[in-house]
């Protein structure tokens, strides 16, 4: 059974930073783009952070570029989001999300994504 089980979320204060993780289990991803996704109250889910397989590329949502970081190790199965100068418009449920199909190029699109998270709550106390 394939799992993506989402940590590191928390209260934080404007300007702090937090870091989450997403270790994936039952099959590996080395080979598959993930990404980060949100989703704030009343408000659609959107996309905040891809990475290629191979970790080469990322790419980010206008709204976090140059605050947030991702990454992957893929010898833990493991990617991250390194989030940095946060504020309250960042408070939202972060979803790691998996591709299913190999090489394909990372999407925005979170239909593309097949493997999901539980989420991890993060806020941003101003």
């Amino acid at each position: 059974q394939v799992q993506l089980v989402e940590s590191g979320g928390g209260l934080v204060q404007a300007g702090g930073s937090l870091r989450l993780s997403c270790a994936a289990s039952g099959r590996t991803f080395s080979r598959n783009a993930m990404g980060w996704f949100r989703r704030a109250p009343g408000k659609e889910r959107e996309f905040v952070a891809g990475i290629r397989w191979s970790g080469d590329r990322t790419y980010y949502a206008d709204s976090v570029k140059g605050r947030f970081t991702i990454s992957r190790d893929n010898a833990k199965n493991t990617v991250y989001l390194q989030m940095d100068s946060l504020k309250s418009a960042d408070t939202a449920v972060y979803y790691c999300a998996a591709d299913s199909q190999i090489f394909r190029p990372v999407t925005s699109t979170g239909a593309q994504y097949e493997y999901w998270g539980q989420g991890t709550q993060v806020t941003v106390s101003s």
